[in-house]
């Protein structure tokens, strides 16, 4: 941040100190991570500064924890964040976390043993993400992927590693057989054990799922707004100069 707004804030700190604890629960460095936020702290004058000395501005920070046989996970990919990513996706980048409400414990062999909100398949498409993203790594390449895997999953009748199969045949993902090979290795498990501790270090502990994070927080507005909808959330929170399908957002909430 810079050196003067940072000086300028801290400065601050005494006067929101004396806030509501309920307006103002975030630490000093998420203040300007959003306008809600800033107005919350009472430092959006403050904030201001900082935002109109960034030249470039910073892409908005979307991180979604998810378990891959949730039907309330499957319909926000599809209503929102597939469709966000393709409106939007020059203005934010999206962190996936595939656990969700899953628990671990760790075996006499040394391995991590999971239990999932929906049954062993769900564990076993989890781990199949956690594969994809560590395998693959480029964002463009496995985002459709997985989304096309929670399109089949929600029509139900097949299993994660049918579904995995379908969507590189849909997709030409020439990676599948190393991260099916992944999932039923011990290198999965460690990469979901990875996905279950970030999981469980959220702060405040998530209590469903989907469970959405925006540039590192999570209240119920920005849940709620991020499930009604997720375009006009980024389009708001994001401080550089908006691209056109800002503008349609704009357009079609003035006409509602």
């Amino acid at each position: 941040m810079d050196g003067f707004v940072w000086c300028v804030l801290l400065a601050f700190v005494s006067t929101v100190s004396s806030v509501d604890g309920s307006l103002c629960n975030f630490p000093p460095s998420l203040w300007c991570s959003s306008e809600e936020i800033a107005a919350a702290c009472q430092v959006t004058w403050q904030c201001k500064q900082y935002w109109s000395r960034q030249t470039v501005a910073a892409p908005v920070q979307l991180t979604l924890y998810y378990e891959t046989l949730c039907p309330d996970c499957q319909n926000f990919y599809k209503k929102q964040l597939y469709p966000a990513y393709k409106q939007v996706g020059d203005i934010m980048n999206i962190t996936l976390v595939p656990y969700g409400n899953a628990h671990e414990k760790k075996t006499s062999e040394g391995k991590w043993q999971f239990q999932c909100q929906h049954g062993e398949q769900e564990c076993v498409g989890n781990i199949i993400d956690a594969c994809t993203i560590s395998i693959v790594k480029n964002f463009t390449v496995y985002f459709p992927f997985i989304y096309c895997m929670e399109e089949k999953l929600y029509e139900g009748n097949i299993k994660p590693p049918e579904a995995a199969d379908k969507c590189a045949k849909l997709l030409n993902l020439k990676e599948i057989d190393a991260i099916l090979a992944c999932s039923n290795s011990d290198a999965g498990n460690m990469l979901e054990h990875q996905m279950a501790l970030q999981t469980d270090a959220l702060q405040p502990p998530h209590t469903y799922v989907p469970w959405v994070q925006l540039n590192g927080v999570h209240t119920e507005k920005i849940e709620k707004e991020a499930e009604r909808d997720l375009v006009g959330l980024v389009c708001d929170t994001y401080m550089g100069e908006k691209p056109p399908a800002c503008q349609k957002e704009l357009k079609f909430k003035h006409r509602i």
